[in-house]
């Protein structure tokens, strides 16, 4: 009976990490979609920047209150899924807790989980009352409707039952004086022997060691389908955030390269090389998920739907139809969309009639936006928003023709006469005389 036990734990293991490893693979065939980038210089600020952001939770506490319960959160699951090792050995070699010869270690460890695991269940429902009772406004939006919504209760619940199986797994613990005083909490909650017979007791305790372990699997394949994905993801997304101050935005080399030619008096336009007839043409700008460079993509899969961007954000503040949090989530949405065709297609993506503009996001929300850094500043992991607004609004200007009639006036009015304003340059300094 215990090899069938260790073979079905085994089984499970397999299956769990199998798919989990077929979701990475394709994960990251999707942020490959992008366009390169190079994010390899200056590595020390690049580790700087996880260690404190992802790592330290540096930018989540400049919200006292939601920063200090999502630390505990981050920190009390991460912890206690330590304890994952020692039920994988358990599980596969038939072993009862195989780190308890680490004595009071092991008691101290086990004492440090227990608290940990109630400190994350009172974490948790808080963030489900401010979620769900008080509402807060930034959970409350047009973008998070049904699935984002259920999404984020999801992922509470996993969490309090994972805790919950924990502390009864303790509980009923058949052989407590092998966690040498570390069931602190848990011998609270241990049963009466007038209340349970010796069988149900040891029936509870496996059925709550059996679903600790497959919640775990089933929490672990979940993430890539949930906006809880951050928590693989915060760690490379930090590391290859933009470290250009922000407000500075990157100049287009093809666009670059044709100003160069143009004010070089020195030139030969005839001395370009052969343009490769069968090559794709660069487009200006983005009009589509595959038009982005694969950082990009790496921050719409990293988006944690807390709404941080979009409340800070001044447009959206005045009513304005743009929300970032959208933005990333719209991103996510179409290259999940192009991940699916590609996958109905044998790896290759057939062209489906749609875009990322026009079919996710309107020209309306692109122009809404002030390129303040509001949302890039917020945003706990690094995001830029921005950046992808300001690519989209690339291509509606420099391939489209599309801005709006203002803006087009004054780039007209700075073609014709170099200033925004509409009159000869060589009556710029009249204002003077008057």
């Amino acid at each position: 009976m215990m090899y069938i036990d260790n073979i079905l734990f085994a089984v499970i293991l397999i299956v769990g990490i199998g798919f989990f490893t077929k979701n990475v693979i394709k994960l990251k065939r999707n942020i490959n979609l992008g366009q390169k980038v190079n994010r390899t210089d200056n590595p020390s600020a690049r580790w700087k920047n996880m260690a404190m952001i992802a790592l330290g939770q540096s930018k989540m506490i400049k919200r006292p209150i939601a920063g200090f319960l999502h630390f505990i959160v981050y920190v009390g699951f991460v912890i206690i899924n330590l304890e994952v090792l020692e039920i994988v050995i358990d599980g596969l070699f038939g072993t009862h807790r195989i780190f308890s010869f680490l004595g009071g270690f092991y008691g101290f460890l086990i004492g440090s989980f227990e608290i940990l695991a109630v400190l994350v269940l009172a974490a948790v429902i808080i963030f489900w009352i401010r979620r769900n009772v008080i509402k807060l406004k930034r959970f409350v939006g047009s973008d998070l409707k049904v699935w984002p919504k259920n999404d984020a209760n999801y992922i509470l619940y996993f969490e309090v039952i994972l805790m919950s199986l924990f502390l009864i797994m303790n509980a009923f613990d058949m052989n407590p004086e092998k966690m040498h005083g570390g069931n602190i909490i848990s011998q609270f909650l241990a049963p009466s022997l007038d209340l349970f017979s010796l069988v149900s007791v040891e029936i509870i305790e496996r059925s709550a060691w059996w679903l600790h372990i497959i919640g775990i699997l089933i929490f672990l394949n979940y993430l890539y389908f949930s906006k809880h994905l951050h928590i693989l993801l915060a760690f490379p997304n930090t590391y290859f955030a933009d470290l250009n101050p922000k407000g500075q935005f990157d100049n287009l080399e093809s666009v670059t390269n044709e100003v160069k030619l143009m004010m070089d008096p020195n030139a030969d336009p005839f001395a370009a090389q052969p343009v490769d007839e069968n090559a794709i043409p660069q487009k200006f700008g983005a009009a589509d998920v595959q038009d982005l460079n694969w950082v990009q993509l790496l921050n719409a899969y990293t988006c944690t739907e807390c709404g941080r961007c979009t409340s800070a954000c001044p447009a959206s503040q005045t009513g304005k139809k743009l929300s970032p949090r959208k933005i990333m989530m719209d991103t996510r949405d179409r290259m999940e969309e192009v991940g699916r065709n590609m996958d109905a297609n044998k790896g290759v993506f057939v062209p489906d009639n749609k875009s990322l503009l026009n079919d996710y996001i309107t020209p309306e929300e692109l122009w809404a936006c002030t390129s303040c850094n509001a949302c890039v500043e917020e945003c706990p992991v690094n995001i830029s928003p921005l950046s992808i607004i300001m690519d989209m609004r690339r291509y509606l200007v420099m391939e489209q023709s599309a801005a709006p009639q203002s803006l087009n006036a004054m780039m007209t009015n700075i073609e014709n006469n170099g200033a925004p304003w509409q009159y000869n340059q060589q009556d710029r300094l009249n204002w003077k005389n008057d």
